[in-house]
Parts: structure tokens; C-alpha cells; sequence
């Protein structure tokens, strides 16, 4: 079965390669800087751009607001 992005360098593993959902790049989803969506996005940007922000940007916003525990 051929691989949709196409024939590969001997050796080479396109097991790895995605493509990207905004821009259609295709990227080694091991090298993505995304740590959340890198089987999706190619890189921040992209995901910024499609989502109207990063998942990690939500997240560290999430626990910046989580109220702090009462001291006794």
C-alpha cells in the first residue's frame, strides 16, 4: 500500500510524518513544539490560528486563576 504522502528516503519511518490540519504541511509530529496537539498542528502558530489559542496557553491560565487554599 502506497503512503498518502508519498514514497519516502530508504530507511526513513512516515509513520512519524503528519500533516498539518491548518496549513497542510507535513511535519515529524516527534519534533512538534506543541507538547497537547502535536498529532494535529504543526506548531503553535498554526494552532493558534485554527483554535484562537494554544491549549497550553489555556491551561496555564486555568491554574494562574485557581483560588488558593485557605491557611489555617
Amino acid at each position: 500500500m502506497e503512503s498518502p504522502i508519498g514514497p519516502g528516503p530508504v530507511g526513513m519511518n512516515l509513520e512519524n510524518i503528519k500533516v498539518c490540519a491548518r496549513c497542510g504541511l507535513r511535519y515529524d509530529w516527534r519534533k512538534s513544539p506543541s507538547t497537547t496537539l502535536k498529532m494535529t498542528y504543526c506548531s503553535s502558530l498554526c494552532e493558534k490560528a485554527d483554535l484562537g489559542f494554544t491549549i497550553e496557553a489555556l491551561l496555564r491560565h486555568e491554574r494562574a486563576e485557581e483560588p488558593a487554599a485557605p491557611v489555617a
